[in-house]
């Protein structure tokens, strides 16, 4: 692609990896780690990476595959490729464009874009940004009342699906955000942020498109009744205050009339459960690592879920997607699509829109030379005879 600028083309930028080192050059370390990191020690972080290394392609040789067919249904939405872009946080931290930069990027590849309930951005102006579908990620902050006012919001601005996020009842330990001073920074507390001054010196570029921006907003799609928009310092609170159960599925078909997908899923039981509650599908997903340290990795988890659902509800999965062969890996063991998050959010951090843009083209094109080296023409034609389980798995 020949709009990209020359820092994003090959051969500086080739695959994933090169664009977290850009994003880890631009970034001050509290908002590089706040993306990168995960929670306590960081094992299931890894070890969502790691199982995609211990899975091993069976591939069909002498065969010809001219064209690939990358097209997937999801949620009634024809996507060209069955990647999604996940929700991240406040994705304008990153970088200004956040929210609607990942969305106009979701919508030039075909595919669709999952706003998080904590947006920097307005939930009408990302969903501006694209001609494609765009759905909505829900946390419960700020009450019943506030999140009837966003989902009415969402609705009325042509959001079509609803994705809750069952695993937060509390936030996870993230150390890296403690050291480097993230509590201080989301709070806009300047004279707590001294002792890490030293990291925002060496990142000039970010400080001034971060203060050219306004610096932190609040959040425009958690209005509380009588008060306005929440700020970023209530979050964690307000978090712990907002635990998700299943008795919230009954409320929510009633004020949400599109699809709703149940997001935290990590058993068979839970996937079951989801499904009387009346979920149309689940995502099979740890938080990327950042919640309960210790658990599997969602690769491993996912053929159990898919069991469980037993071709009731779709089931979708994220964490540790960094190459097209990781995509075509979950397709093989029962996902419908995976959902990327870190991937394009360091291809934000590098670089705004084209940065986005670039990381999902490295994923198209990934995924799409890997179906032809395995000799298989259709996203539709993936099952688990294209791969070899570890024996312990």
């Amino acid at each position: 692609m020949n709009s990209w600028p020359r820092s994003l083309r090959a051969p500086h930028v080739v695959n994933i990896e090169d664009l977290r080192q850009m994003a880890q050059r631009r970034l001050p370390r509290a908002v590089f780690d706040y993306l990168d990191g995960g929670a306590e020690t960081e094992r299931s972080l890894r070890e969502n990476n790691r199982a995609f290394e211990a899975l091993a392609f069976r591939p069909r040789s002498a065969v010809a595959v001219p064209q690939c067919d990358l097209r997937v249904k999801v949620l009634g939405a024809e996507l060209a490729f069955p990647a999604i872009l996940a929700p991240i946080g406040y994705s304008r931290l990153i970088h200004p464009q956040g929210e609607v930069a990942a969305s106009r990027a979701a919508s030039g590849a075909g595919t669709a874009y999952i706003l998080s309930t904590i947006s920097g951005h307005k939930m009408e102006d990302v969903r501006a940004a694209s001609t494609g579908p765009v759905w909505y990620q829900l946390y419960l902050l700020g009450g019943r009342a506030a999140a009837e006012e966003s989902l009415a919001r969402a609705w009325k601005a042509g959001f079509t699906a609803l994705f809750v996020t069952i695993d937060t009842g509390v936030a996870g330990m993230r150390e890296r955000d403690i050291r480097n001073g993230v509590g201080q920074l989301m709070a806009g507390n300047w004279l707590g942020i001294i002792p890490y001054a030293p990291q925002f010196f060496t990142r000039p570029e970010w400080v001034a498109a971060y203060f050219m921006d306004g610096g932190l907003h609040a959040l425009p799609n958690v209005v509380i009744p009588g008060k306005g928009p929440m700020t970023l310092l209530d979050v964690a609170a307000a978090l712990a205050e907002s635990v998700v159960t299943w008795q919230d599925f009954r409320w929510l078909r009633e004020v949400w009339p599109g699809p709703i997908v149940a997001k935290g899923v990590m058993t068979g039981e839970d996937a079951r459960r989801a499904i009387d509650a009346g979920a149309a599908g689940v995502v099979v997903s740890n938080h990327g690592g950042r919640q309960l340290d210790g658990v599997s990795a969602t690769l491993r988890v996912l053929p159990e879920i898919v069991k469980a659902a037993n071709g009731q509800i779709e089931v979708l999965m994220d964490g540790g997607i960094r190459r097209g062969g990781d995509i075509i890996k979950a397709i093989c063991m029962g996902a419908r699509a995976v959902l990327v998050g870190r991937a394009y959010a360091y291809g934000m951090a590098a670089a705004g829109y084209p940065g986005v843009t670039r990381a999902v083209a490295i994923l198209r094109a990934d995924l799409e030379r890997t179906m032809k080296l395995l000799g298989c023409a259709s996203i539709g034609e993936l099952d688990e005879s294209y791969v070899q389980l570890p024996r312990d798995w």
